[in-house]
């Protein structure tokens, strides 16, 4: 753990408070070490999934060419919600620390309660009805994937 690049992701927190961002700010360092940085710009952009977290792994993927961050690490000024979390281990981040936790946050109003409680309900219970409908076509889409011979595997 690099004590410089987690103080770095909270300067970022910092600064997008005071450039009409949400507190949030976050550093990937990939295996190679190179620094890519985001802040969150959820009402700047008007995109809910623009997270500080998001913003970074966009960043570095946009730069790097890839979608595969195998062996990066995440720097996190406070701890990544559901969506962040995923975004991580979909890009194969090997690594998150976070400086403040989900309490400080929602100290603050940020309160992610509602998605690890969405995980973890009853389906039938759920805030928001997630609906399984398959259709005659449902799977034809990876029918084409499977045979596709210049798919990109990820």
């Amino acid at each position: 753990m690099d004590a410089a690049h987690l103080d770095r992701a909270v300067a970022l927190a910092v600064d997008s408070v005071a450039n009409a961002g949400g507190p949030f700010g976050a550093v990937i360092v990939t295996a190679d070490g190179q620094v890519f940085e985001g802040n969150n710009r959820v009402t700047q952009d008007n995109d809910p999934t623009a997270h500080a977290e998001v913003t970074a792994i966009r960043r570095a993927c946009a730069a790097l060419g890839t979608f595969d961050l195998t062996g990066a690490t995440l720097y996190s000024s406070c701890e990544p919600c559901p969506m962040c979390l995923a975004s991580a281990l979909w890009a194969r981040v090997e690594t998150v620390y976070f400086a403040a936790d989900r309490h400080d946050a929602a100290s603050a109003g940020f309160d992610d309660a509602e998605f690890y409680d969405f995980f973890a309900a009853d389906p039938a219970d759920r805030s928001m009805q997630v609906v399984h409908e398959r259709t005659a076509t449902a799977t034809a889409p990876f029918d084409a994937w499977r045979v596709l011979e210049s798919r990109i595997e990820y």
